[in-house]
């Protein structure tokens, strides 16, 4: 051989093996380009490469859709090899559980075949998606919710917003209540008072009416008494119109009708109210009267009509054994007695107050707060004798005549409580009499001005009541 036939053989090889250099090159960038490109779901490629495997194991990929244990004693290169051959990635080793593994798959593949691809090999003790997880949400804060009636900004005790030199906050929290329910014509209240005014453009729309199919009432000695409104005992009539004011003011506290343009808003927007008259034109009743009317009630409920509570803003220091039975009777039927605590500025558990310091586990006794959460000059307290307390001074409320005033008094606040307990009854209607009140006690705002004063201690407060 020539040396020109030589240095002609040595450039061919030497091209050659640059050709060569140049495919392998080419082969790695083809390897590179596919890795990171579109796989159709029927091909699935396998990585089989260091250079496939390496590039798998960079951070620029999806999350993880499966998590994979494998059997103990399955090696991690073994864990790999099978990994690369699934074409799919590793993205992490959890330390704390061995054998549980990441997996990325790089070809985009739904959870639930990569799940039954791994969960097929002999290797593999478990295989799951990688579930997504979220917040569990906190419930939304209640919304306060304000009714359009004109003179709503006036009852401190619904909303306390500081008006007319006020403490903020001392109310009853009914527009947080009410963001749960507003009432419900299902329940009924007995007022047994004196009288209210069943025409007064705010409470005629939730006024109790004897139902059409249900038959008058009759009493043996009285006879039959059409009592299409209630009851009078004052005459013996179905007629309990009032003729003091006393009953439609603390109707309206109860159930003056709620978002309808007009004059106020009751605890329940939606409610039905029970007239009974036992107190004459002058504020005067007797003790028998009052027997009588809530011999009404428990007749009446045992009819069918769902009363459930009787609200009772009066009272005396002369006790009734004969009273005190009627309302136990009332109690085995199930009934409430909202009792005002008294205005003599006594303490009940020495001096007791009636019917509110009858110990009978259906009366439900009540102190009055002011709009600075003092407890009212004028109201008794008893640690032992007095549940709870509610506003009772400068409350807005129904008058007769379709009008509106302030009065004050425990009789104020024991109409605030019989409200707030027919809004826990709307939304829980099958609530025993023990139950109801055993909640009431339970829904309060600690006062520092009842400590020692009341059993509770504290205002009632709607929203947890209705909780």
């Amino acid at each position: 051989m020539n040396r020109n036939n030589i240095f002609i053989h040595l450039a061919l090889a030497l091209v050659l093996i640059l050709v060569a250099a140049f495919a392998g090159q080419l082969n790695r960038w083809r390897h590179r380009w596919k890795s990171f490109g579109p796989v159709p779901a029927t091909e699935k490629k396998r990585a089989t490469t260091t250079e496939e495997i390496a590039l798998s194991e960079t951070p620029n990929f999806s999350r993880p859709e499966v998590l994979v244990r494998f059997k103990s004693g399955v090696s991690q290169e073994t864990i790999e090899r099978l990994t690369a051959q699934l074409h799919d990635r590793v993205e992490d080793r959890i330390e704390s559980v061995p054998g549980l593994e990441a997996i990325d798959d790089l070809d985009n593949a739904d959870a639930a075949t990569v799940v039954n691809e791994y969960s097929q090999l002999p290797e593999v003790e478990y295989a799951e998606p990688n579930y997504d997880i979220e917040l569990d949400e906190v419930e939304a804060p209640l919304v306060p919710v304000l009714p359009h009636d004109p003179q709503f900004s006036d009852q401190w005790a619904l909303s306390n917003s500081g008006q007319r030199g006020g403490k903020q906050g001392a109310d009853i929290s009914a527009t947080l209540a009410w963001a749960t329910t507003t009432g419900s014509d299902k329940v009924v209240v007995a007022v047994l008072d004196s009288g209210v005014d069943y025409t007064h453009e705010d409470l005629a729309g939730n006024m109790w009416k004897r139902p059409a199919s249900m038959a008058p009432y009759h009493d043996d000695e009285l006879g039959t008494i059409d009592d299409e409104y209630g009851f009078s005992t004052v005459e013996s009539i179905g007629d309990p119109m009032d003729e003091n004011g006393h009953g439609t003011h603390c109707a309206g506290i109860i159930g003056a009708e709620g978002e309808n343009n007009i004059g106020i808003a009751g605890v329940n927007w939606k409610v039905r109210i029970m007239p009974l008259k036992f107190m004459n034109s002058g504020g005067f009743g007797t003790t028998k009267d009052a027997i009588e009317a809530i011999n009404y009630v428990i007749e009446r409920k045992k009819a069918g009509v769902n009363v459930r509570i009787i609200s009772a803003s009066w009272g005396s220091t002369q006790y009734s054994r004969a009273l005190e039975d009627v309302i136990r009777k009332a109690y085995e039927n199930d009934i409430a007695f909202v009792a005002a605590a008294g205005n003599s500025s006594t303490n009940n558990d020495r001096t007791p107050h009636y019917p509110s310091s009858y110990n009978v586990p259906n009366v439900i006794s009540v102190a009055a707060l002011d709009r600075h959460d003092q407890l009212a000059t004028f109201s008794n307290w008893g640690a032992k004798s007095v549940a709870i307390a509610a506003p009772g001074v400068d409350i807005l409320s129904t008058w007769l005549g379709n009008a509106y005033e302030e009065k004050s008094g425990t009789s104020m606040a024991t109409p605030v409580v019989a409200g707030v307990a027919a809004l826990v009854l709307a939304e829980h209607p099958r609530m025993s009499v023990d139950e109801l009140k055993k909640k009431l006690l339970a829904s309060t705002d600690p006062i520092v001005a009842l400590k020692g004063k009341t059993v509770s201690g504290g205002r009632i407060n709607a929203a947890k009541a209705v909780e």
